[in-house]
């Protein structure tokens, strides 16, 4: 018995190290701070905003998010829902701003524990 729950406590440690890291994607959305994302989207992204849809290069979606941000400040940004599978994962998250709040859902694939965002939706 001590060998099973050894092997599994194991088994959950190992499991762990492989997620992704999504602090920096949750706290850029925390603080409002677009530009934090440099460096975490593919090289095009679907993005959802709740006065646009559109597929666009990494800049583009920092801008459109900051013009977002600029106009719905974060007051709080809360994780509901996390989960990574093999090589990709996916984030659902309530935004608090001063105009309201919103439901957050990320797309990314995981690249050596990096998460880099395929699309965003904030509806």
């Amino acid at each position: 018995m001590k060998r099973f729950l050894l092997t599994c406590a194991l088994l959950c440690a190992f499991c762990s190290l492989q997620a992704a890291d999504i602090a920096g994607i949750t706290q850029a959305f925390k603080e409002g701070k677009a530009e934090t994302l440099v460096g975490k989207l593919a090289a095009t992204i679907d993005l959802a905003l709740p006065e646009q849809t559109l597929t666009c290069e990494g800049e583009q979606a920092i801008q459109a998010l900051n013009r977002f941000f600029g106009q719905h400040k974060p007051a709080t940004f809360t994780v509901v829902h996390h989960a990574d599978k093999s090589d990709n994962g996916f984030v659902v998250a309530k935004l608090h701003t001063e105009a309201g709040d919103y439901r957050v859902n990320i797309t990314y694939k995981a690249d050596n524990n990096t998460a880099i965002i395929q699309s965003i939706r904030i509806e």
